[in-house]
């Protein structure tokens, strides 16, 4: 089970972010268990949608409450996103990226516990979620994520996703962070990202409130709803269940992070 849900290659890039285990200068106490078992235990409850009480421990050998322990401890150092970053590089050094397009969208997910970064969503009769940000490149690989309350209109987080996309690596000449092209829907149809996209040379495609339909838009939007379908996949994102943004956004990481290394593995 651990091998199939970490596989090699992946355990590999988990050990260039993984910190190293504490010692302990007093000595005694059990025997820590090793950090491929806890990931695969941690990646189980993201892909199954378990409860973290739920976690065979006899498959894994830690119980549920150790993978939650060592998930906020890793949470915390932003272990997730370091990863993401790193399975982006690889793809990157292989020419996987297509920097040519780009598409921001965001998609809605129901707070069953309410917590931080939730809002009450005006297309849900008023019950509390979160938002789900994301921009993929043009073969629908998500390169900045961000999460905010249902009720955070999407145009506030063009900027922040837009700043967020990190220096990837290239097959040649140096890192790179900005697309070529960003595509939006109408929910972005602000002058002031126009602008703001223009300022960074982004070229921009926007539709516009009532002038322009969205069927010519989602010729080229459609990768980011085959995203959005790949993120469903993590069945730990149908509804979100932790209180804590950074837990929620761990998760959503480890979604992302999965469907890298799947183009990754090919």
């Amino acid at each position: 089970m651990v091998e199939r849900l970490v596989l090699d290659e992946l355990w590999e890039l988990f050990q260039q972010v993984v910190p190293e285990a504490p010692s302990r200068p007093q000595g005694g106490g059990r025997r820590r268990h090793g950090d491929r078992e806890v990931i695969a235990a941690i990646v189980f409850v993201a892909t199954s949608g378990c409860t973290w009480q739920q976690v065979p421990a006899a498959s894994f050998g830690p119980s549920g409450a150790t993978a939650h322990r060592r998930f906020t401890e890793w949470t915390k150092g932003r272990m997730w996103a370091r990863l993401h970053r790193l399975v982006l590089d690889e793809l990157g050094s292989r020419g996987e990226l297509d920097w040519s397009r780009c598409a921001i969208d965001s998609v809605n997910m129901r707070a069953l516990k309410k917590g931080e970064l939730t809002g009450p969503n005006p297309a849900d009769r008023g019950k509390y979620g979160s938002k789900i940000h994301l921009i993929t490149e043009w073969t629908g690989l998500p390169l900045s994520i961000g999460i905010s309350g249902a009720n955070t209109h999407d145009s506030q987080a063009l900027i922040p996703l837009v700043k967020g996309i990190p220096p990837i690596r290239s097959r040649r000449g140096p890192r790179r962070r900005r697309p070529r092209k960003l595509h939006a829907d109408k929910g972005y149809d602000y002058n002031h990202l126009r602008r703001w996209l223009s300022s960074r040379s982004i070229r921009h495609r926007i539709a516009r409130r009532g002038i322009e339909s969205s069927t010519h838009l989602g010729r080229h939007r459609w990768t980011i709803e085959r995203t959005m379908s790949w993120l469903a996949g993590c069945r730990r994102l149908h509804r979100r269940y932790e209180r804590r943004a950074d837990h929620f956004l761990a998760f959503t990481s480890i979604a992302c992070t999965l469907i890298c290394y799947r183009r990754l593995a090919k």
